[in-house]
Parts: structure tokens; C-alpha cells; sequence
């Protein structure tokens, strides 16, 4: 059943990327989604049907504009920070902790914390995920954490544990 899902989700996608419902584009998805799910279809979902679920659905899309607020958030304040004349930047890499369980919602947080300019993920061990901060304001590694982490960790708790 995990295996059905993650084609019907490829094949999805495939078909929302290419806009276009043509026989050569249908078998096309048909054979890439085929190929995705031989290769990844046991990796990222170990209960792919919880993922139809609405609540986590509608969850999701929450977390995609929260994630987008922040990215446009961070864009202006690192470009501050370049075209300041002083360049206001204390650089460092902060401990923080996650109380995500799933391994697919500790990615999706790593990954949202890169793609949000001025943090970079480097290192994810068990709880504690290794962040390098261009700006760190704080030395309290639980309001690192709260700061860093805690903006979508509580969404994706929702969508993924």
C-alpha cells in the first residue's frame, strides 16, 4: 500500500510540474513515478496514508506560508546586513534541540532552516541539530532553540509525529 502512495504522489506531482495531460507526458510520469518508487518508495514514508490525511494536509499548506513569511523575513534582514557599511554579523554554529520524532519532519525542519537565509543545518545527531547562525544574538541555548527552531517545529509536529 506504501509503495501505491508514493507512485499516485509522484505521479501527482509529475503532472502538476509538467501542467499537461497528453499521452507522451502521462506515460512518461507513469514510467518516472515507476522509477521513483522502485528506487525511494521504502525510504521517506514509512505510513504514506497518514499523509492524505486532511488536518496534515491543510497543516502543511499553514507551514508552506508561515515557511515563506520567514524566508522573506530573512532575505531583507541578510540583505541589511550586507549592505550595512558596518556588517553587523556575529557568526557562529548553535546547538539546538527538536522534539520531532519522525525522521521525515526532522529533514523538513533542517531543510527549512537552511533554505531561510542566514542559517545553514550542518549537522543533524538524535535531538539536537547543529546550526550555523550568521547573526547569533544569544548565548542561552534554549532561546537559540526557541528562536532558530521553534517557529515551525510546532507546525510540523502536527504534520509529521
Amino acid at each position: 500500500m506504501n509503495r501505491l502512495m508514493y507512485f499516485l504522489i509522484a505521479l501527482l506531482i509529475w503532472l502538476l510540474v509538467t501542467w499537461s495531460v497528453d499521452i507522451q507526458n502521462v506515460t512518461a510520469g507513469v514510467i518516472i513515478a515507476a522509477m521513483c518508487t522502485a528506487l525511494f518508495g521504502t525510504v521517506f514514508f514509512e505510513q504514506a496514508i497518514q499523509m492524505l490525511n486532511p488536518v496534515r494536509v491543510l497543516w502543511f499548506l499553514y507551514f508552506i506560508a508561515v515557511f515563506v513569511c520567514y524566508m522573506v523575513r530573512a532575505n531583507i534582514d541578510v540583505a541589511y546586513r550586507v549592505l550595512h557599511l558596518d556588517v553587523p554579523i556575529r557568526p557562529g554554529i548553535v546547538k539546538v534541540t527538536t522534539k520531532l520524532t519522525s525522521e521525515i519532519g526532522q529533514t523538513m525542519l533542517a531543510n527549512a532552516i537552511t533554505l531561510t537565509p542566514g542559517t545553514l543545518t550542518v549537522d543533524i545527531i538524535g535531538e539536537s541539530m547543529y546550526i550555523h547562525w550568521i547573526n547569533v544574538t544569544t548565548d542561552d541555548p534554549a532561546r537559540q532553540t526557541e528562536i532558530i527552531v521553534s517557529r515551525f517545529e510546532s507546525i510540523l509536529r502536527k504534520v509529521f509525529d
